[in-house]
């Protein structure tokens, strides 16, 4: 008998978790070519699973479940199959794009760094935006090349840079939340309490050099996954001049959004300058 419908309907759990977590990324998902949206509806998936285990099950052992969960993730890779519908998503997308224990371990691994630590030094932080971020970019890219590996290697700066300006905005929105809720504070040598408008433009600049790398990276990804992934950079960037107008006492008091009118702007704004894109001589 087939396996068809378990495969179906665990691509369908992940899309759900997608679609319940994140609408702006589940925007950017449904851009992309119709061969692409599951398999990153996939990956999206096991990585919301991780981060809900450190972020919000406090109430249980979250030590034990993120090993558990990160060893059942390897065995179901290994066998071809998982009784958790998001982990065998998973393991399909992981088989097919290449995606190996190189990527998924430092995913693993940041997440186990939220359960112990509480700030970071410079080292640590760059380590932590590599396993936490730059992998789940580097996990797409894999779907995006479909084993072509010159492509990927000469698109990889480009999807590390995305991953990290996408995470250290959600750092620097989260500042307040993160301290309060969780006990962290991200980047280094930062004092929350004593956050300086000095502090948030020199963020700023590192944020800005990694949106800077990532537009080279979107202008070289193949047609069918472009105007996905620009949507949601161009989504992040006006999040991200949003918090640059935000005075740097004010970072933390309130969440700072795009309304769900301005998405549909910028959606329209990213198709048309994607196929701007397209003219000029991309493939």
């Amino acid at each position: 008998m087939s396996i068809y419908l378990y495969d179906k309907t665990s691509q369908e759990v992940s899309k759900r978790i997608a679609l319940n977590y994140s609408t702006s990324f589940s925007l950017g998902i449904k851009l992309l070519g119709r061969e692409f949206r599951n398999p990153v509806f996939s990956i999206y998936g096991m990585v919301r699973i991780a981060d809900e285990i450190v972020d919000t099950f406090h109430l249980w052992d979250q030590g034990r479940m993120i090993e558990e969960f990160e060893q059942e993730t390897y065995r179901a890779i290994e066998e071809g199959i998982s009784t958790n519908p998001v982990l065998q998503a998973f393991q399909v997308v992981a088989n097919q794009s290449g995606i190996g224990k190189n990527l998924i371990k430092p995913f693993f691994d940041s997440m186990k760094e939220d359960l112990d630590k509480g700030s970071h030094d410079s080292s640590s932080y760059q380590q932590y935006i590599y396993g936490s971020a730059e992998v789940v970019g580097l996990m797409c890219l894999k779907v995006f090349c479909k084993g072509d590996e010159v492509l990927y290697q000469k698109l990889e700066p480009g999807a590390k840079s995305l991953g990290s300006a996408f995470q250290k905005v959600n750092f620097l929105r989260d500042m307040g939340s993160d301290l309060e809720e969780r006990g962290r504070v991200y980047f280094p040598d930062v004092d929350f309490h004593n956050f300086t408008e000095e502090d948030k433009k020199e963020i700023e600049k590192d944020i800005q050099k990694d949106f800077d790398s990532a537009y080279q990276g979107i202008l070289n990804l193949p047609k069918g996954c472009r105007k996905g992934v620009y949507t949601s950079y161009i989504y992040y960037k006006r999040l991200f001049n949003k918090i640059k107008r935000t005075k740097a006492s004010d970072i933390g008091k309130s969440r700072i959004r795009v309304p769900n009118g301005e998405k549909i702007i910028l959606l329209v704004r990213s198709s048309v300058r994607e196929k701007f894109m397209t003219r000029n001589g991309k493939n």
